[in-house]
């Protein structure tokens, strides 16, 4: 009768035990390694009697709910840290130009390792690695740390960081910072892993779904937010380009001319021209990243995520907008043109006029003293 009872007490402080971890609530920074069913199995000591009886019937039942249990809450517990929660990502665009030598060498123990030879971007790792929990094996995930990745034309990509913590990251971008724009530009997207998953990723509503977060991921995730903030910037300058020259038009149609001057006529020429030449070579648009060209998993996402942001098109509808900015300056090029044409060609025939009067003036004075 004593194995019984032992085995009921062992039972009872195992399902205790359970019932205090699980409603614990583990922090899903962290992944703890679930209880091997062999160790719990140890603890297991069969009834045993000389007769069978009501009390051993009873104490193979909850020794088989026990177990049921454990399964349960292995199988529960290992599915909640498959599929970790979303993990917020900030984009923003808050200048032209960011000095990336300085800010590496003045940073280097928060630098991440390069794994390509691209020099327009480094990464920064932020760990603030704590737990009290000393029973489980734990290990520090991607998911566990703050990453900030820095683009040298202008963008900075967090992770992991919430709304109330990323001033201060933005502070430290705005030290290397050139250029600083009077509006933040900002963009939220999320990341979530599930590493049970079949495929290396799949779409989300408004993240995207990956079956292992590791740096080099985040890297191409923010290669792609990076360049679709910028993008937004450029086509907010190119937009202020078209408003402005639709106006001119519209005075055109009511008074037939235009008061713009020759130098602002150039201003626009070369910001038309210095947007065109930022979003293909500073931001890279249509550059491909190595690790993208190295591993077809990092390829998909780099492809998926250009699809979900539309930069193919939104750099055509960029393109058209610009294409019509540069008619306009034509245009208005040649009708400028045009006007100093007729300035110097009424300058001829004031010269010549003068020229006429003073050849008529002499005739004149000769004529009058040849009569004299």
């Amino acid at each position: 009768m004593g194995g019984w009872r032992a085995s009921l007490a062992f039972n009872f402080l195992r399902i205790a035990s359970l019932t205090k971890f699980t409603n614990s609530g583990p922090n899903p920074l962290f992944r703890f390694s679930s209880i091997p069913k062999s160790r719990a199995r140890i603890l297991d000591f069969r009834p045993f009697s000389a007769a069978s009886s009501a009390a051993a019937q009873y104490a193979d039942d909850l020794d088989y709910k026990a177990h049921q249990d454990l399964d349960d809450y292995s199988a529960s517990d290992s599915m909640e840290y498959v599929d970790i929660g979303k993990i917020p990502i900030k984009a923003y665009f808050l200048c032209t130009s960011i000095d990336l030598k300085s800010m590496q060498a003045e940073n280097s123990r928060y630098i991440v390792p390069p794994t390509s030879r691209s020099t327009n971007s480094i990464a920064l790792r932020f760990c603030n690695f704590q737990s009290n929990m000393t029973d489980f094996k734990v290990r520090e995930t991607t998911s566990s740390c703050q990453y900030m990745i820095v683009f040298q034309y202008g963008s900075a990509v967090l992770f992991n960081v919430e709304d109330h913590e990323a001033e201060q990251y933005l502070q430290m971008v705005r030290r290397y910072a050139s250029g600083l724009l009077p509006e933040l530009r900002k963009d939220d997207y999320a990341v979530k892993e599930k590493l049970m998953m079949d495929k290396d990723m799949e779409g989300g509503l408004d993240c995207i779904v990956l079956k292992d977060l590791d740096t080099d991921s985040i890297r191409i995730i923010s290669s792609v937010l990076g360049q679709s903030i910028a993008l937004d910037h450029f086509v907010s300058q190119v937009d202020g380009m078209v408003e402005e020259f639709t106006e001119i038009n519209r005075g055109m149609e009511k008074t037939g001319t235009f008061t713009l001057d020759r130098k602002k006529l150039f201003q626009l020429v070369g910001k038309a021209n210095s947007n065109l030449a930022d979003v293909i070579l500073k931001v890279g648009l249509f550059d491909r990243s190595e690790i993208a060209w190295r591993d077809a998993k990092y390829a998909q996402i780099h492809e998926y995520l250009r699809e979900e942001y539309e930069v193919t098109q939104r750099f055509g509808n960029l393109n058209f907008k610009l294409k019509f900015v540069e008619h306009n300056i034509h245009f208005l090029q040649e009708v400028l043109q045009n006007r100093r044409s007729d300035l110097l060609e009424w300058v001829i025939i004031v010269l010549l006029s003068i020229e006429n009067v003073v050849s008529v003036y002499e005739i004149i004075r000769e004529s009058t003293a040849v009569a004299m």
